[in-house]
């Protein structure tokens, strides 16, 4: 039997050296070919207009410059709703529909996953079925449900429905599933503590790639939605969608709307560099069982 190579003490995988190198250069390339759009965004926004129209166009910009995004800020201050009140409904909503999902699915995914209570497999398979349905097939419904609440043209109308995605139950589900052992919940309730205390102080710390997974979702989707069927007062728009209006003024707006596409992915993709160990931790661990 071959030898396991070891690194700072730790058995590794018996491949060859080259094999690590090959595996590297590979995974080099993959990186770098995958950052490529990104890197086209940025350059777009820092073409002048002449240079965003050059047929055959260039991938990077010749003759970089700020002035896109000098147009973008004057648009936005010229705007009849001031557009700190655009970044305020997302923020709000992207805040409080994050945390409100992630409070609720938690909680929901604990009782599913380690309380033993009639009918618990059945709703677990209905979250699983609708999964299968995108949210354009129950937009109706959904309208139809949101005005018998009167929610219609309110806050409540983009972050409730967050809180109801079944997206972010599953996958705390799958994850409690293999993360937390049932010994480590049996000894804190012989220990007099209860559900509650059992789910904050042991079940949350130790899924905690999980959450951080789901509110890195959950904020991504809320942060870039556009346009709500829900929302009709300009003062209650997002960021998104003031942004699309401001920059829909033909060809002399498209540097503008370069520039504001760097501006819209500059804040997910930030949360996501920053936490993307938990994400990878999360996606390998959530399909694995015992």
């Amino acid at each position: 039997m071959a030898k396991l190579r070891t690194r700072k003490h730790k058995v590794v995988l018996s491949r060859s050296a080259g094999g690590d190198a090959g595996i590297t250069i590979m995974l080099t390339l993959l990186g770098a070919f995958m950052v490529l759009p990104m890197i086209y965004v940025v350059s777009q926004s820092l073409k002048p207009l002449d240079e965003l129209w050059m047929y055959p166009p260039k991938f990077l910009v010749s003759r970089p410059n700020l002035g896109n995004y000098r147009d973008l800020f004057t648009l936005m201050n010229d705007s009849w709703v001031p557009f700190s009140r655009y970044v305020f409904n997302t923020v709000l909503t992207s805040v409080g529909g994050t945390f409100g999902h992630l409070f609720l699915a938690s909680m929901a995914a604990y009782a599913l996953a380690k309380i033993k209570f009639p009918g618990g497999k059945f709703i677990f398979k209905t979250i699983q079925t609708s999964l299968m349905f995108h949210s354009t097939v129950t937009a109706i419904t959904s309208f139809i449900i949101m005005s018998a609440l009167n929610m219609i043209d309110t806050y409540w109308a983009i972050i409730i429905p967050a809180w109801g995605s079944t997206l972010g139950l599953y996958l705390m589900k799958q994850f409690m599933d293999t993360a937390v052992p049932d010994t480590v919940l049996e000894s804190a309730r012989l220990d007099g503590a209860s559900e509650i205390r059992t789910y904050w102080t042991i079940a949350m710390p130790m899924v905690k790639p999980a959450w951080l997974t789901l509110i890195i979702y959950s904020f991504q989707g809320l942060w870039n939605a556009g346009a709500s069927t829900y929302i009709y007062s300009e003062q209650l728009k997002s960021i998104n969608y003031a942004i699309s209006q401001i920059t829909a003024g033909g060809i002399k707006r498209q540097g503008a709307s370069a520039a504001a596409t760097v501006l819209m992915m500059a804040v997910p993709i930030l949360v996501f560099v920053i936490s993307q160990s938990n994400i990878i931790e999360t996606m390998g661990s959530s399909g694995m069982k015992d």
